[in-house]
């Protein structure tokens, strides 16, 4: 399975909450089949396929991000339009937003 077709990563965003709090983590399907999963601690997990990197994710409690809707994210106690994934031009940079407390209520 070719991840982006082009040769770039394919990036999907998970989330996990704890209360407000709001716990994110990049899914990085590369090229190659294999993935990386980018958590909020800074450290990058390699896995040898992307079907064991969302598991490993799901059983963390992890849900995947793009698919959510308005329900999904109430279930949650958020408002869908609450939740954006970091964004950031580094790891480093990421690595600040990781995890959010979204300042209105659900």
């Amino acid at each position: 399975m070719s991840a982006a077709g082009d040769g770039r990563p394919r990036d999907q965003w998970w989330l996990a909450t704890l209360g407000r709090t709001v716990v994110w983590a990049r899914l990085r399907v590369r090229e190659a089949g294999t993935a990386e999963v980018f958590d909020s601690d800074g450290n990058t997990l390699v896995y040898d396929s992307e079907d064991t990197a969302r598991a490993m994710l799901m059983d963390a409690e992890f849900v995947a991000f793009d698919g959510m809707d308005e329900a999904d994210a109430a279930a949650r106690g958020f408002f869908l339009d609450e939740l954006a994934p970091p964004r950031g031009d580094d790891d480093a940079v990421l690595k600040a937003g990781m995890v959010q407390t979204p300042r209105s209520g659900g």
